[in-house]
């Protein structure tokens, strides 16, 4: 039987770094609009409707539901989605998510925005109220005042006011019992997580003190305030959000530049850079911000690990030009020609003997020719 995922769109190329995009409660994901198609340039957006909003099924939560089931159905869909690790950021209910994920599951997360949401949403009993409200009675009282909890005097959505006129009452309600029961202000020096805070300044539900409070329990994070943004930024001010965010997404590039030049050397990615061109531009992008801002930065394992694992599969694929530039990348990784030795012997028994003794050959010249870090590389040096 085939698992019920949340509904949800994909934009964006697929081998771009994934981007998850959490919503509020009582809106599908229209919320993001304005902000999605310009973010999917550089990511793979995956933008997700809540239970019952949008297309998603009203029976994927039930009374009592927390936020942690709402952070399961999301990494169900991203496992679906064939992603493990992912940047990710949400609005309200949505940025809960993000910092249940960030506690719960650092090893998925590359980066988290957090916006107009809070490590607590005021207690359990107004959440409790709602939730009764809506199971007696619909959503019909509650959308007669969203602009007002919403947005700043004169602005409105009309898809958004919709999408909670039309939102399902028992799975509003569930919703509401996850905020009711939502608390990690205790918790917050544990993310280690890199972290944006977004708080509008005339947000009502979520003000600015919320924000700040993230902010200053993260070790790792930022806060930014956009005035004349209410409680739904990326719909009432997209511009605001889409700078913001694109300066927190490219952090990641920038530092996987940095992680790039102390593995490879300064000279190597100089070279590499000077023979960029608009062609390949996006490719050397991708390079940095994937392989080097989240596959090498990943501290699950040792950039000595690293090395190590990357010198076998090049020897497997007989990448030798490669092979030659990661030998001395693993040399300022801390590992002794012994340890490369023992390595590439390693692979003569997995990979066989013609590829180890060709590995043998190209680690013998590159270590020959490795009188410091920035030295003329012996053969021609790949792109990475």
């Amino acid at each position: 039987m085939t698992e019920k995922l949340l509904n949800h769109r994909v934009e964006g190329p697929t081998c771009a770094p994934a981007l998850l995009l959490g919503p509020s409660l009582g809106v599908s994901f229209a919320l993001w609009d304005e902000v999605a198609p310009e973010l999917s340039l550089t990511h793979r957006v995956i933008r997700w409707d809540l239970p019952g909003h949008g297309g998603s099924a009203a029976d994927l939560i039930g009374p009592g539901a927390t936020v942690g089931d709402l952070a399961g159905l999301v990494l169900t869909l991203a496992d679906s989605l064939g992603v493990e690790r992912f940047a990710y950021a949400g609005v309200s209910l949505g940025g809960a998510v993000g910092l249940h994920l960030a506690l719960h599951h650092p090893e998925r997360l590359s980066s988290l925005a957090v916006i107009c949401s809070s490590a607590h949403f005021g207690g359990s009993k107004p959440w409790q109220e709602r939730a009764a409200l809506v199971r007696r009675g619909g959503l019909a009282e509650l959308a007669e005042n969203a602009n007002a909890r919403w947005f700043t005097p004169g602005f409105t959505a009309p898809e958004l006011i919709a999408d909670h006129r039309a939102a399902d009452p028992q799975a509003y309600a569930a919703c509401c019992d996850a905020l009711a029961g939502f608390d990690v202000r205790e918790r917050l020096p544990e993310i280690a997580v890199r972290t944006l805070a977004i708080a509008g300044r005339q947000d009502p539900a979520t003000p600015p003190a919320h924000l700040r409070e993230i902010a200053d329990g993260v070790a790792d994070a930022t806060l930014v305030e956009l005035p004349g943004a209410s409680h739904l930024a990326p719909a009432e001010c997209p511009e605001a959000v889409l700078t913001v965010l694109r300066a927190h997404l490219d952090g990641e590039a920038k530092r996987g530049m940095q992680v790039r030049r102390e593995v490879l050397g300064d000279a190597h990615v100089d070279r590499a850079q000077a023979r960029q061109t608009a062609f390949t531009a996006r490719y050397q992008d991708f390079i940095s911000r994937y392989a080097w801002g989240e596959i090498w930065t990943d501290p699950t394992l040792s950039r000595r690990e690293r090395s190590m694992i990357t010198l076998t599969a090049l020897v497997a694929h007989g990448h030798h030009e490669e092979l030659a530039m990661h030998v001395r990348a693993a040399r300022r990784n801390g590992l002794t020609p012994d340890e490369i030795g023992a390595v590439l012997l390693q692979t003569a028994v997995y990979c066989g003997v013609p590829a180890a003794n060709s590995a043998f050959a190209t680690a013998q010249r590159a270590l020959a020719d490795e009188p410091g870090p920035d030295a003329p590389d012996a053969a021609r040096d790949g792109d990475d």
